[in-house]
C-alpha cells in the first residue's frame, strides 16, 4: 500500500516561484485603467493565489507595462494554477523567444509541459534550468510534484534522479524518488530509498513521512498510525503529515462517534487550514464530513477539492452521493455524467496507449 501524501504540480508553495512586485494599491490613485494599477493588483491576487481573479488584471497589464516579464510571468503562472497548461506554455514559450532564460521561468514551463502531457518539452526544460541553478532543491521538487498530480511516474523518477546528480544528500529527492518508485510497484527498490531519506532529514517532517510510508507499504497501518503521530508530537504539523495520519485513520476503518474519527477530523481541519490548495486533504476532509452526515460542509470541501483535481473520479462519486441526500437530483445526475466522461476517456487512453 502506498500513500500519496506528497501532493504540490498544482499544490506546490506558488509563493516561492512569483517574484512579481506587489505594490500597496493605496500608493497611487490612478484610473481603474491604468496598466501598472492592473499588474499591482494582478501581483498581489497571484501571490495570495487568487488565480482566477488575478487573471484578467495580468491580461490587461501585458505588453503595456515596464515589468512585461513580471506580468507575463505572473499570468502563467495563474494559468498553471487553474490547469489551463497550453495557455501557460504560449505564454512562457513567448517569454523566451523574448530572450528570457530564467531558471524560474524553464522550471514553470516544465511544469505546464507535464500537465500538458509533454514529457520529453518537461525534462528538457526542467535540464535547462538545472543548468542556471542546479542546485536549488525546488526545481526537482516543484516538478516531481507535477507529475504525481498527473500520474507521469516515469518522468517523476528522471525529474528526482536528475536533482540527486546535484543534491545527492537530498532528503526530499531521496523520499521522492522511493514514491515514485512505490507508485510504480517497484517496491523493493523504494525501501531502502524511503530508510535513506529518514536518515538524511534527522528527525524532520521527512524522517516520519518516510517512516510512515515505509509501514504502509509492509501493510502495517498501526505502524504507520504510531510513527505519524510521534511525529506530529514532536513538533511536526506540517499539512502533509496530518493529512497522512488521518487518512490512515479513515483507511484504518473509524466510524462517526469514535476518538479516533474526531482525531482525524481535526487533523484535516488544521490541514485545509494550513494549506487550502492542498486538495487531498480538501477531499479526505470532504468524505469524512460526508460520513458523518455534515452535507452541506462535505460539498463545500468535495467541490474545492474538485476544483483543484478535476480528472479525479473518486470526488465526483461522493458528491453525486452528497446531493442526493440533500435532495438536489439534477446535480446528482450531472456529478455522475462527469464521472462517466472521465472514465470513458480514461478507458479510450488506456486503449490508445496499448496499441
Amino acid at each position: 500500500m502506498v500513500w500519496n501524501a506528497q501532493a504540490v504540480g498544482m499544490r506546490v508553495i506558488w509563493g516561492a516561484l512569483c517574484f512579481a512586485l506587489v505594490m500597496p494599491l493605496q500608493a497611487q490613485h490612478p484610473s481603474s485603467s491604468d496598466p501598472e494599477r492592473e499588474l499591482r493588483i494582478g501581483a498581489a491576487l497571484t501571490h495570495e493565489g487568487k488565480f482566477e481573479e488575478a487573471i484578467p488584471h495580468l491580461i490587461a497589464a501585458r505588453s503595456r507595462v515596464a515589468e512585461e516579464y513580471a506580468a507575463s510571468f505572473n499570468l502563467a503562472l495563474c494559468y498553471l494554477g487553474t490547469r489551463r497548461f497550453q495557455q501557460a506554455i504560449d505564454v512562457l514559450e513567448e517569454l523566451h523567444t523574448k530572450g528570457h532564460n530564467t531558471a524560474a521561468l524553464n522550471n514553470l514551463l516544465a511544469q505546464a509541459y507535464v500537465g500538458a502531457a509533454k514529457p520529453e518539452k518537461a525534462f528538457a526544460a526542467l535540464r535547462q534550468a538545472a543548468l542556471l541553478t542546479p542546485n536549488d532543491e525546488k526545481l526537482y521538487v516543484f516538478v516531481a510534484d507535477a507529475c504525481t498530480d498527473n500520474r507521469q511516474y516515469e518522468l517523476g523518477l528522471r525529474v528526482v534522479e536528475l536533482g540527486l546528480q546535484y543534491l545527492p544528500s537530498s532528503a526530499r529527492l531521496h523520499y521522492e524518488y522511493a514514491m515514485f518508485l512505490a507508485r510504480l510497484d517497484r517496491y523493493e527498490e523504494a525501501k531502502p530509498e524511503f530508510e535513506r531519506a529518514a536518515m538524511l532529514a534527522q528527525g524532520g517532517d521527512i524522517t516520519y513521512l518516510a517512516r510512515a510510508q515505509e509501514f504502509l507499504f509492509e501493510d502495517d497501518l498501526p505502524g504507520a498510525i504510531r510513527t505519524a503521530r510521534e511525529g506530529i508530537s514532536n513538533g511536526h504539523h506540517s499539512y502533509v503529515l496530518q493529512d497522512l495520519l488521518a487518512e490512515v485513520l479513515i483507511h484504518s476503518g473509524v466510524t462517526p462517534g469514535q476518538a479516533e474519527c474526531a482525531e482525524a477530523r481535526s487533523l484535516l481541519e488544521n490541514a485545509v487550514a494550513q494549506k487550502p490548495d492542498y486538495s487531498t486533504a480538501q477531499i479526505a476532509l470532504g468524505k469524512l464530513y460526508l460520513m458523518e452526515g455534515r452535507l452541506d460542509d462535505a460539498v463545500v470541501h468535495l467541490e474545492t477539492g474538485r476544483r483543484l483535481e478535476p480528472e479525479n473520479p473518486a470526488i465526483y462519486s461522493s458528491l453525486a452521493n452528497a446531493y442526493r441526500r440533500l435532495g438536489e437530483e439534477q446535480k446528482a445526475r450531472q456529478m455522475l455524467d462527469e464521472l462517466g466522461k472521465l472514465l470513458q476517456n480514461a478507458h479510450v487512453a488506456e486503449a490508445t496507449s496499448q496499441k
